[in-house]
């Protein structure tokens, strides 16, 4: 059996190029990123990572390296659904969720790469293989950005090769929204996909309110509007609001997920391989929504869940999200006119620069 020899951690805080902004989260000037490597006794290594906003990555670093190491080295690798019901039981009453799944999460996606090294497949493949291309949109964190720079950023991403555009709602006045919506559908045209996202800003009564008032702009969908553990009110807003809704970046387990869409909460379920427990979990939720017919998209980690997506029938929309690691890997996501290519490299194909990130080391 290929048994795990070493788990190795890490754990860095990114800046970004710019400070962004949402509604929920403020300014933000960095993010925090865990990685783990996982090393077999046969010295073949599979990597995982996740991240946070600026907050409890020193958390999930020590989960990965004083709970996840010492209840999974010596464990074969290749029992990947062993090895999650192992460490989700073992870790459940001091970490149900929080910093606990997103160290899962990490681990669960090493064990997954670590795999499709073994087996010398991709990993879009190894997990199914349905089509290397996936519609892919570019997803702003702009709630800020004053309305040239936002017209700006969108047309250097259509240059980029975008073809679908992703902008932040929430600001103080809901005319304000709906004045940069009303510019945004002027600049794309008519027909293009146009997403907007209010990271968990209002109400049900709210959201609804919003919704109706951003109905003539032809919204892709209307992502988070309210608090994730407002399921009633998730359902509340797709039945009287009159747009689509995107949700779960902030759900942390598949039965989270068996919630909301038993409860007509969401249209388009958005989980994060990050978060929601790893490649185990999101191709799982995956599948759940297809038994209820619905398409999937998704949030954060986009050189990952490329390959999630590429392996999914209703696979649909891949957020390629502001918190990029282009800067400390080999080989950045690929768009071409409008779509993200899953590669062809064993395993899931990120290359950190590790000498670059040892640079900027939070541990």
């Amino acid at each position: 059996m290929p048994a795990i020899a070493t788990i190795m951690p890490a754990f860095y805080r990114i800046p970004l190029p710019v400070v962004l902004t949402d509604s929920t989260h403020g300014e933000m000037a960095a993010f925090e990123l865990v990685t783990v490597r996982v090393v077999d006794v046969e010295g073949v290594e599979g990597v995982g990572y996740t991240y946070t906003v600026g907050r409890n990555g020193g958390a999930i670093f020590d989960t990965l390296a004083r709970e996840i190491a010492d209840l999974a080295t010596g464990q074969d690798a290749d029992r990947i659904e062993q090895l999650w019901e192992k460490l989700w039981w073992a870790l459940h009453y001091g970490g149900r969720g929080g910093p606990t799944v997103l160290a899962l999460s990490a681990f669960d996606t090493a064990l997954w790469d670590l795999k499709a090294k073994r087996a010398g497949q991709p990993l879009w493949k190894l997990l199914g293989g349905h089509d290397a291309r996936v519609c892919c949109y570019a997803g702003g964190i702009d709630l800020d950005l004053p309305l040239d720079d936002l017209l700006a950023q969108t047309d250097a991403n259509l240059a980029r090769g975008f073809r679908a555009i992703k902008m932040k709602v929430g600001r103080a006045k809901l005319s304000e929204d709906v004045e940069r919506i009303a510019a945004m559908r002027r600049h794309l045209g008519d027909g293009f996909p146009l997403m907007v996202d209010a990271n968990m800003k209002w109400t049900a009564d709210q959201a609804i309110r919003a919704a109706r008032a951003f109905q003539p702009y032809d919204l892709t969908w209307l992502e988070e509007p309210i608090s994730p553990d407002d399921m009633a009110g998730h359902a509340r807003i797709v039945r009287d609001g009159g747009l689509p809704i995107a949700a779960g970046e902030n759900l942390r387990t598949l039965w989270d997920f068996r919630h909301l869409i038993a409860a007509g909460g969401v249209t388009w379920p958005e989980p994060d391989v990050t978060n929601c427990g790893g490649i185990t979990s999101f191709m799982k939720i995956c599948h759940l929504a297809e038994a209820f017919n619905l398409p999937v998209t998704s949030h954060g980690a986009h050189d990952i869940t490329v390959h999630l997506l590429a392996a999914c029938p209703n696979g649909r929309f891949l957020e390629a999200h502001g918190f990029g690691l282009e800067r400390y890997i080999e080989h950045p996501l690929v768009i071409e006119d409008g779509m993200a290519i899953a590669p062809d490299r064993p395993g899931h194909g990120i290359v950190f620069d590790w000498q670059g990130l040892a640079a900027i080391s939070a541990d």
